[in-house]
């Protein structure tokens, strides 16, 4: 059985999870979003307390509030990167998002070690997390689901309420609701989804109350 550990970070709010097996004593890092020595004493400790091996880092996309932390947990962990090939060009572009959005700090760009794809199985202590495509927020957005513990992190796909932005270099709209809907929605409703910002939700609470999935939304995507 796997646990997930959520850390709110100040950059954007951004969610970053530890997903990790207690008995194995394994865990892999989603989506670094530390911007300052605090919080990468926070992740930090949180492992070390654990007595927790990380094995990957894992990105479920490239913009820079899920990855500005990548270079400080690869250094300290020594562990590869791994991400969809089609977000490569955020990840060399990770200074220049966060000029665009004036983030003062330095930002070293990311590059991904080990390419992912839809349908690849990433083993974590005993369990495993299936790498899902849900490409609109960026083209190599990923979900990453573990089906025998009934939960899904869906980094900026899919929120309480919402879906993820598509006016930034990359996305689409269209592809987006579409991707969602075939790869998200067709999970079980019991399915616990623990989105790149916000608070956790459902599957079944997003196909029945979510407005931009419904059969004729209120709202328009970018």
């Amino acid at each position: 059985m796997l646990k997930i550990a959520k850390f709110e970070f100040s950059l954007f709010g951004i969610n970053t999870y530890v997903v990790y097996d207690t008995e194995v004593k394994e865990c892999v890092i989603i989506d670094p979003g530390m911007i300052d020595s605090e919080e990468e004493d926070a992740l930090t400790n949180f492992i070390e307390r654990n007595d927790l091996k990380v094995t990957n880092i894992i990105n479920t996309h490239l913009h820079v509030d899920h990855a500005i932390g990548v270079s400080f947990a690869k250094k300290r962990f020594n562990v590869p990167v791994l991400g969809h090939k089609e977000d490569e060009f955020l990840g060399s572009r990770l200074q220049m998002q966060a000029d665009a959005f004036g983030i003062r700090e330095k930002v070293e760009d990311v590059s991904i070690d080990t390419y992912l794809k839809a349908g690849d199985k990433i083993t974590v202590g005993s369990g495993e997390l299936e790498v899902l495509h849900v490409p609109g927020h960026s083209p190599g957005s990923i979900a990453l689901y573990d089906r025998a513990d009934g939960f899904v992190i869906t980094g900026d796909a899919l929120f309480q309420g919402s879906v993820g932005r598509t006016d930034l270099p990359g996305g689409n709209g269209t592809q987006l609701i579409k991707a969602i809907k075939d790869n998200l929605l067709s999970l079980p409703d019991s399915t616990v989804v623990y989105p790149g910002h916000g608070p956790a939700t459902t599957i079944g609470r997003e196909r029945a109350a979510n407005p931009f999935l419904a059969p004729n939304p209120h709202y328009r995507l970018k």
